[in-house]
């Protein structure tokens, strides 16, 4: 391991000189449509606001290149340094420095997260994987496939169900429906054809958006129109009675009736069906078997919902513990899933890889889980947003899945070679004659043996030292750091602990490795992600001192950052001041897609994110750094740049560049005036949004 104090690491960074390229920007957006294609290795589980690996990949190659270095001469310096990252997610950073020939470290307080740096660094033997996949094939497959079938034998890839309501008035039953098509394209205007239920005999029939209004039942004749009883918040019963749909459930968990059904037919074609007798009794035969299977011959999601930002729509629709989340055949199927994989023997790596595969079953097979349509993934997973909604329309798939479907277990063999090749001969992105091309980029397996405490890693670098723990608190030495790469949570966003439990629900049951907690929630009140921007302000202090104790003098701290509020970007600043830190820099890079719902759903979408250096307040000079207006200036001048080479950004995109710039100076002022200073950003960012749009 390399000694030598900040080895590596020029006075003044590539960052530091000058804005970061164009090209990062350009391939960052190419990444982020298919990221999980590009960087398979950390895509084996969930995990939530990833950043691109190619944004990490630059920040490390940035941090050891001095203004007039090659890639090259970057390359060589990475070789053997110590790579740390405190809020290591889904462990980007850490596969990206282990490509680069670091010696990496990753520490997150979420034990899903750990979970899941934990496959995108493992070795695995593919041979010792597909022999324990079919110990689970022969257990599960068959009588899993048997309760997705019709009469006639022909697999159901999907069973439609809709949530039911009783009007309060007069005790009718509603079926709570905004539209009575229940499946359409991904793109209407090209491809209108769709399927519309016939509130009379229910029926399906088939109907063109481009020209039909309403709907027309071959069967029973009569006509309706595709409204449902739902709009908005309220619903409206047959007799006009109009009801809050949360009043009318009275915090309890809805009935759903199941309405109709995709088929796989004999000739490969899919055909949607309504649901017959034989459905409704198949589904009562997986109810019984629920009821008559032994609890140790299924694993069950265990625990209760806590109050929080992401709980709190479910705790409304009474969706108080984990195993609410599905219906009994879902958790008959998941059950002799999990059961099978908890049972594999031995506590090796492919038995943790596919038990960390289920995860993407679950995702896909639950009661928050709806239906996208044709023309693209059919099913949109509980997580398509950042918080656990209900759906009032819901999908059902097959979990198995080997006829097609979404997510079906029976898949997981590829995903886990995909990410193996990954692991294996891993390929970066490059612009070549204005295109963007994959390509041999010269990096290492990322492959390691893992370590568990630091005294295991020191004596073997080769490994990867990758911990569940708090941050603020590690067995890390004082000056053992070389490089602190990293992306923290979200100020008021994403609560990763609350949407995690999702999983650990699960998982808990499964123990994927030895050490994986046994605990009712990952929730941790050290946890730095917060609501309010005063406790992130204070939580991320005391990671960001444990992280100055530990960097090697010389060193660096350099991150991205994702926020659109100023209270944010002020914590953020504040907290970096508050444990020894300056930034000495702030830079804008595209780093998310254009057409993410949230995105598409803000007033001003917030597609770039600041990449933030800092360095020990003792070792700084700031003599030379840019006041308020410089700073201004120089971020728009980077929005303004990103614009001029036709990458998209907007106004909020301004207003968050200019910002942080703005607040950075606080790190350099010896006794900071937030409050003005807050007003100060606000008031330039507001001043560049209009310079911005006039030119």
């Amino acid at each position: 391991m390399n000694e030598k104090p900040g080895a590596g690491l020029p006075p003044v960074s590539l960052l530091e000189a000058g804005p970061a390229p164009v090209e990062w920007s350009r391939i960052a957006e190419h990444e982020s449509w298919r990221k999980e294609v590009h960087r398979p290795a950390t895509y084996v589980h969930k995990w939530w606001a990833r950043r691109l690996g190619s944004v990490a990949r630059h920040l490390l190659l940035a941090a050891v290149s001095g203004p007039d270095d090659s890639a090259a001469d970057a390359s060589a310096r990475l070789r053997g340094l110590v790579v740390y990252d405190p809020f290591a997610g889904s462990g980007t950073t850490l596969v990206e420095a282990a490509k680069l020939g670091a010696a990496v470290v990753g520490r997150d307080i979420n034990p899903v997260a750990t979970l899941t740096q934990r496959q995108a660094l493992q070795p695995w033997d593919l041979e010792v994987l597909a022999d324990l996949f079919g110990q689970v094939v022969r257990k599960c497959a068959r009588p899993i496939q048997e309760l997705h079938r019709t009469v006639s034998n022909e697999p159901v890839l999907h069973y439609f169900w809709v949530a039911l309501a009783y009007c309060p008035e007069c005790g009718e039953d509603v079926e709570l429906f905004t539209t009575r098509v229940f499946a359409r394209h991904a793109y209407p205007r090209r491809f209108p054809r769709a399927q519309a239920l016939c509130p009379g005999c229910r029926g399906i029939c088939v109907t063109d958006l481009g020209k039909d209004e309403g709907g027309h039942c071959p069967a029973c004749g009569i006509a309706f129109s595709f409204q449902g009883a739902v709009r908005g918040r309220f619903m409206t019963c047959r007799h006009g009675h109009r009801t809050p749909v949360i009043g009318a459930l009275n915090g309890a968990v809805p009935e759903r009736r199941m309405y109709a059904k995709l088929v796989l037919r004999a000739d490969g074609k899919r055909e949607y069906r309504a649901i017959d007798d034989f459905d409704l009794c198949l589904y009562d035969k997986a109810a019984k078997s629920l009821a008559d299977t032994s609890p140790d011959e299924l694993v069950r999601p265990l625990g209760v919902l806590e109050e929080g930002v992401s709980t709190v729509q479910a705790l409304r629709w009474g969706y108080d513990s984990w195993e609410r989340f599905f219906n009994e055949r879902q958790r008959y199927s998941l059950g002799l899933i999990g059961a099978a994989l908890r049972d594999l023997p031995g506590a090796s790596a492919e038995r943790e890889a596919l038990i960390a595969s289920f995860g993407r079953t679950v995702e896909h097979h639950n009661l928050f889980c709806s239906y996208k349509g044709e023309g693209t993934g059919p099913v949109r997973s509980i997580f398509h947003n950042h918080v656990l909604r209900p759906e009032r329309c819901s999908v059902e798939g097959d979990p198995w899945g080997a006829q097609g479907g979404s997510a079906g277990f029976s898949g997981v063999l590829t995903r886990l070679h995909k990410a193996a090749q990954y692991k294996n001969t891993p390929l970066d992105f490059r612009v070549e004659a204005g295109r963007i091309l994959a390509a041999d980029q010269s990096s290492l397996p990322v492959a390691r043996p893992l370590s568990t405490t630091w005294q295991q890693f020191a004596r073997d670098p080769a490994t990867a030292y990758t911990i569940t723990g708090d941050a603020s608190q590690t067995d890390l030495p004082d000056n053992s750091v070389d490089l602190i790469v990293t992306d923290p949570p979200y100020v008021d966003n994403v609560h990763y602990s609350e949407l995690a439990d999702f999983f650990h629900a699960w998982l808990s049951a499964m123990r994927p490795y030895q050490d994986y907690p046994d605990i009712p929630s990952t929730r941790a009140v050290q946890e730095v992600q917060n609501a309010a921007p005063d406790g992130f302000q204070a939580t991320a202090a005391r990671v960001w001192r444990e992280c100055r104790r530990v960097l090697k003098p010389g060193g660096c701290l350099l991150f991205s950052f994702h926020q659109s509020q100023t209270t944010g970007w002020c914590a953020l600043m504040r907290s970096l001041s508050d444990a020894g830190f300056t930034v000495t820099t702030t830079r804008a890079m595209i780093a998310e897609v254009a057409t993410s719902l949230s995105k598409t759903a803000a007033a001003e979408p917030n597609r770039i994110d600041v990449i933030v250096l800092c360095r020990d307040t003792a070792d700084t000079s700031v003599e030379t750094a840019p006041d308020p207006d410089q700073a201004a200036a120089q971020a728009l001048s980077e929005i303004q740049s990103l614009r001029e080479a036709g990458l998209r950004v907007g106004p909020g995109d301004v207003r968050t560049a200019v910002r942080a710039a703005v607040l950075a100076a606080g790190t350099r002022q010896a006794a900071a005036d937030w409050e003005t200073l807050q007003a100060e950003a606000d008031q330039r960012a507001t001043a560049a949004v209009a310079e911005f749009n006039t030119t």
